[in-house]
């Protein structure tokens, strides 16, 4: 569910690790912090779904900008449409037992 997040966050932009830990932290119910997300990345970046650039930044350090390669968007779009799949059969189950 995290990576599936973090992608998504990322999709089409690119993000510090703080800016996606800020993201998903918007996400009611899902507790998120930086020791759970850099880890998450790092494999990511390691099996080439995201890459990384490095930018300076004039509020301190450089910093470690991700964005998706044409693998990560591949996986993504078919990990959103499987989402989806679960999506619309948990919510039948839902609108049936509200009968």
């Amino acid at each position: 569910m995290l990576e599936f997040c973090i992608l998504n966050a990322i999709r089409g932009t690119s993000l510090y690790g703080y800016d996606i830990v800020r993201t998903l932290r918007g996400i009611e119910g899902l507790v998120i912090s930086e020791g759970t997300i850099y880890p998450i990345l790092s494999r990511l970046k390691r099996e080439g779904f995201v890459k990384t650039t490095i930018r300076e930044s004039s509020e301190g350090p450089a910093r470690k900008y991700y964005e998706l390669t044409k693998d990560g968007e591949e996986m993504l779009d078919e990990m959103n449409s499987y989402w989806q799949v679960i999506k619309d059969g948990t919510d039948s189950i839902i609108k049936e037992h509200k009968k």
